[in-house]
């Protein structure tokens, strides 16, 4: 679906791929900047991200482009961005990892609320239940706050490790161009 989307959102010639794709750069750059972006913000623009390579990826695969990469003045700009994509691919492994931790503290804090409750229930007496199903509530809705954000984490994660197999795959086009 998502190639579906790429290409349809992507025009056919290539000076107009190009504009296509730097015009969907800035209207993501502007997104994600907002300050009122939030984590579904966040996984959508990885999203859109992905599918941006993936139309840079096609454009790599045409044999015009092709040879144009393959010409003497374009070998340097190639491997430039060869380089640069190493550190794409190092800031896509450290998100990576920071969601993996962020995941990890969330699952904590939710094991602790829930050891916090029945510690909570065994405190109290009975005349207090008034009170205990106060705090318990605060506590339910703090911990489908905390799996809603774990869910949420999750998403980025996922969106975060496509975008990441989207870089090496267009990566790999650059270096197997250059070798041909």
């Amino acid at each position: 679906m998502a190639s579906h989307l790429t290409s349809s959102s992507l025009p056919s010639s290539p000076r107009s791929n190009e504009a296509a794709v730097e015009q969907q750069l800035e209207n993501l750059k502007t997104i994600i900047s907002s300050p009122s972006a939030t984590i579904d913000t966040m996984c959508h623009g990885l999203r859109r991200l992905t599918s941006i390579y993936n139309g840079i990826g096609e454009m790599m695969c045409t044999p015009s482009n092709q040879a144009s990469l393959c010409q003497t003045l374009q070998k340097k700009a190639v491997e430039e961005v060869l380089g640069r994509s190493l550190i794409l691919l190092d800031l896509c492994s450290a998100m990576q990892e920071s969601f993996t931790d962020l995941k990890m503290t969330v699952q904590e804090l939710l094991m602790s609320l829930k050891r916090g409750d029945i510690a909570a229930a065994q405190q109290f007496e009975m005349p207090k239940w008034s009170i205990i199903s106060k705090t318990f509530q605060k506590l339910v809705c703090e911990e489908e706050q905390l799996q809603a954000l774990e869910c949420s984490i999750r998403d980025l994660e996922s969106g975060a490790e496509l975008l990441f197999r989207r870089l090496i795959q267009c990566r790999v086009s650059l270096l197997n161009t250059l070798s041909s």
